[in-house]
């Protein structure tokens, strides 16, 4: 079992800046790829990055191309969303998840469903 927390959510002006990171407690980060999704006022749950076991693969979803950039440190305990030139379109509550399974270290899913374990999530709220 895997405990999530994130953090680094808050209100900023569109075009701003944000840095959310999850921290995972009870086990080591480095077994699992991490996912970030969002889920805007009355919308479904979106992907919106994800990095592998190792690290050395990132997938992104075509809105945040460009803007967003996934990390994990070097001791792989946390996973970092740096969130650049924000939209208001980005508001929205922002979720880690982690998958235990295993499909090699240089993968990581864009599917919400194949993700085993989530955090409670932080808001972020860009204003125009």
């Amino acid at each position: 079992q895997v405990q999530l927390v994130e953090s680094g959510g808050g209100l900023v002006q569109a075009g701003g800046s944000l840095r959310l990171s999850c921290a995972a407690s009870g086990r080591t980060f480095s077994r699992y790829a991490v996912g970030w999704f969002r889920q805007g006022p009355g919308k479904e749950r979106e992907f919106v990055a994800a990095i592998s076991r190792s690290g050395s693969s990132t997938y992104y979803a075509e809105s945040v191309k460009g803007r967003f950039t996934i990390s994990r440190d070097a001791a792989k305990i946390t996973v970092y969303l740096q969130m650049n030139s924000l939209k208001s379109e980005d508001t929205a509550v922002y979720y880690c998840a982690a998958d235990a399974a295993y499909y090699g270290s240089d993968y990581a899913p864009e599917r919400r469903q194949e993700y085993d374990y989530w955090g409670q999530g932080t808001q972020v709220t860009v204003s125009s």
